[in-house]
Parts: C-alpha cells; sequence; structure tokens
C-alpha cells in the first residue's frame, strides 16, 4: 500500500510539525510525548478513558517493538501535547491520503459515465454541554426543554470509491447551502454532485456553473415556476431556463434577477407511484437518458450510510476532550480514519468481487473492521514498521469476518427513529467494537 508509506513519512516530516504547531516554540525539546505520536495516539480510536487508553498504547507500543524504554504519560501531559497541535493538520493528512489515491490510480478509481460521483450531504452532531461550545456552536432545543450542544457537520462524499473529500463542522446558524457552496473549493471538471430536496437554490445552480462542475438536484415539485409547470405537464424531461427568485437578496450576488441558467427537469417515478423532480446539468437526452436518473439519484444513498458508520460504528461523538480545540481534532481525525478504513476495506472488497465464486458476494465486516483496526492503525504508521505485514495481517484478520452482500434488500424507513434523542437500540449483529 504505496499510500501508507507516503502517509507515514508526512507524518514524520519536519515541515508539517513547523507548519501545524501552534506555536515557534512548541516541540522544540526532547520530550516523552513527540508530535508524530500524538497524532497516532488521537487516531487510535479515543473511546474509553485516557487513562485506559494511554495504558494500552504504551503497552501496544512496547510489545510491537520491543523497545522497554518507551514510558507512560499522564493524562495531563497528552491535553498540553494535544493543544499546541492545530486540528488542521488531520485535515491535511486526509487530502494528503485522497490526492494520492486519486493520482495514477485509474486501474482503482470507480466513475460513473467518466465521472466522480459526489454527494453532498449534511447532519448534527451532539457535543459535550459546556458554556464554550453552547456558545460557538449553538443550542438545539427540540423536544428538549433544557437543550442540546449541537454542531452542524456536513461531507462531501465519494459515494463510488467511498472517501470523504471534505468535512465541516460548523454552528447551527450555519445553513447546509453555505457549507454545500464551500465544498465546492475541493471539486473538479469531471465531477458530478447529487443533493437531496434540503439545497437546491438558484445561487448553487450558478456556483456549479460557474466551475464547470455538473449536478443533479432532487427538488420539491413547487420549487419555482417551471417546475409546477413540469410537474402538471406529464412530461419525462424537459430543458428549461431558470432565474433568482424575485424575492431573493441578490446585492451580495454576481448576479442580477436577469440572470438565467440552462438545466434540465427529469421525471423520476417513485415506487408508491408518486414523480419526483430532478434538476440537472446534464442536458444531453441522448447521452444521459431519463431512465438512468432513478438509480443514478439512488446513489446518493452511501452518504446517509456513511453517517451510520460515522456516528454508530466509528462512534464519532465520543470525544476524547471538551473544549473547540480538542472537538476540532476529534471531528477531522474522526473523517482521516474513516478515509483509512475504506481504502483498505475498499481494496479487499474489490478482490471478493473479482474473485467471487459462490452464490453470494461477500464483503469486509465493515462494523468489525474499525475493532480490528484499533491499535493495528498505530503500528501500520509507526516509523520502524514494515507497511506490507502490518496490512497483510489486517488483509488475514477481515477475510475471517466476511459478510454475504444481499441483493434486493427493503427495510422500511423509520423517520423519527431518533426524534427522542434515546440511545438507538443496537441490533445483534452490530455489537460495538469499540
Amino acid at each position: 500500500m504505496f499510500i501508507f508509506d507516503i502517509l507515514k513519512k508526512e507524518i514524520c516530516n519536519p515541515e508539517l510539525i513547523e507548519k501545524y504547531k501552534m506555536s515557534r516554540k512548541h516541540f522544540t525539546r526532547t520530550r516523552k510525548q513527540t508530535f508524530s505520536t500524538t497524532l497516532l495516539f488521537m487516531m487510535n480510536f479515543l473511546r474509553k478513558s485516557l487513562s485506559l487508553e494511554i495504558e494500552n498504547f504504551v503497552k501496544h507500543l512496547k510489545f510491537f517493538t520491543g523497545n522497554n524504554k518507551l514510558t507512560y504519560f499522564s493524562k495531563s501531559a497528552f491535553v498540553q501535547c494535544r493543544n499546541k497541535i492545530h486540528p488542521e493538520v488531520f485535515k491535511h493528512l486526509n487530502n494528503t491520503l485522497v490526492n494520492e489515491f486519486y493520482t495514477d490510480n485509474d486501474a482503482s478509481i470507480k466513475l460513473w459515465k467518466g465521472f466522480r460521483l459526489l454527494s453532498v450531504d449534511g447532519s448534527r452532531m451532539t457535543l459535550p454541554n459546556t458554556e464554550e461550545l453552547k456558545n460557538e456552536y449553538g443550542l438545539a432545543k427540540n423536544q428538549n426543554p433544557s437543550g442540546v450542544v449541537q454542531a452542524r457537520i456536513s461531507v462531501l462524499y465519494d459515494v463510488l470509491n467511498k472517501f470523504v473529500l471534505d468535512g465541516k463542522l460548523a454552528p447551527l446558524s450555519v445553513g447546509e447551502l453555505a457549507s454545500a457552496i464551500k465544498h465546492l473549493e475541493c471539486t473538479r471538471p469531471k465531477d458530478l454532485i447529487i443533493y437531496d430536496r434540503g439545497y437546491p437554490s438558484f445561487q448553487l445552480i450558478f456556483e456549479h456553473y460557474q466551475r464547470n462542475i455538473d449536478f443533479v438536484i432532487r427538488v420539491k415539485k413547487d420549487f419555482n415556476n417551471e417546475t409546477i409547470a413540469f410537474y402538471e405537464s406529464g412530461y419525462k424531461t424537459k430543458i428549461v431556463k431558470i432565474y433568482p427568485g424575485k424575492n431573493t437578496k441578490i446585492s451580495d450576488k454576481p448576479y442580477n434577477h436577469q440572470t438565467h441558467q440552462m438545466v434540465r427537469l427529469v421525471r423520476v417515478e417513485l415506487p408508491n407511484g408518486e414523480p419526483e423532480i430532478l434538476i440537472t446539468s446534464l442536458l444531453d437526452n441522448v447521452k444521459y437518458p431519463s431512465k438512468i436518473f432513478k438509480n443514478l439519484y439512488f446513489q446518493r444513498w452511501d452518504v446517509e450510510k456513511f453517517y451510520d458508520e460515522f456516528k454508530n460504528k466509528l462512534k464519532a461523538e465520543h470525544f476524547s476532550g471538551y473544549s473547540k480545540h480538542s472537538i476540532l481534532q476529534d471531528f477531522y481525525v474522526a473523517l482521516f480514519v474513516s478515509n483509512i478504513q475504506s481504502l483498505i476495506v475498499g481494496e479487499i472488497n474489490e478482490e471478493l468481487h473479482l474473485n467471487n465464486k459462490t452464490k453470494y458476494v461477500y464483503k469486509v465486516n465493515n462494523n468489525l473492521s474499525y475493532g480490528l483496526l484499533k491499535d493495528r492503525i498505530v503500528t501500520l504508521f509507526y516509523s520502524d514498521t514494515k507497511t506490507e505485514l502490518i496490512f497483510s495481517e489486517l488483509r488475514e484478520l477481515f477475510y475471517k469476518h466476511l459478510i454475504p452482500i444481499r441483493p434486493d434488500r427493503k427495510f422500511e424507513r423509520q423517520k423519527d427513529k431518533y426524534r427522542n434523542r434515546q440511545k438507538p437500540k443496537v441490533p445483534k449483529n452490530m455489537k460495538d467494537t469499540l
């Protein structure tokens, strides 16, 4: 795994340390905890008591390296050390991983008709109830009269290759549309982004055309006059001009009320018989016939599954600190290790698919994969280890716990599943692994 060798060197890179330490004075003296070992410790799924995690971390490194000179460090020492590291170091490492994957790797990259198929979706993360975080991110009350401290999260996700290209943690006051537009800075031509009904706006469409990025957006039938007329017409597809809404504030926008964009409306029939309206920049009806859009839009479901893994399997809301600084570190760490897991599991799943000779195609058990990565993720990036040996061990472990892919399975969606904010019941086959 060439990418891991690059990441291993990057974690120990003096330039990385200089760029992401909080002060020039930090990490200039020899200490028990170095910049690199602190990064590795934070990457090791810190979900239990910090005292237990430290004990486990040092004991594991002693056993693996045979170096009995490694010494324990206190919780206080770790907190002081982590405060010297900028949270965006993990965003940098994640960008390094993603960029390396998409560079000179054409055989492994999955595309849809030549497009990198992406999706943007938002959610919320429940944070520790502290005054600092309450003031920074906001309080959500809903059915809880005392309120819950929450932040808005948004990701730009490659639904075919299972990578998070960009993630944002923002106050509740920041809307999903604003985060979606910022995600466009991480896109490139020949990207196709799928959005659900929370995103349609003239501004978003305009921003896509400015960057030459294609899109498919689900809209309500009364989104504007064009969609209302299209819904009532019964047509399967139609190319129309759309303009900013009459009451839309445009004084701070690079367009006026006469600005228009050409888009294509597509009607998709849902299983319940209700029509669904999509707006897209894919105007060519011959190259992109209407019948392909139902399955195309369904591809965005993988970003929903990502959030399930992120919160319930990776346990991203189990933070290792209470400050804004540590919350950001934990958030970017979770995105980074999620991509590490996707990189390893994706390669093995591809092998299973190509070599399949059984009734069902098998895949790696994603829930168990996070538990199996615990500690091994440390040795995977430890400077003296051989990546091939650790990766071979992980491959063997993953192969022991394969599960079949059963096609055409359907479950009724429970929209109010988490509305009462109670901890969801854990299915028998999804017990905690972290």
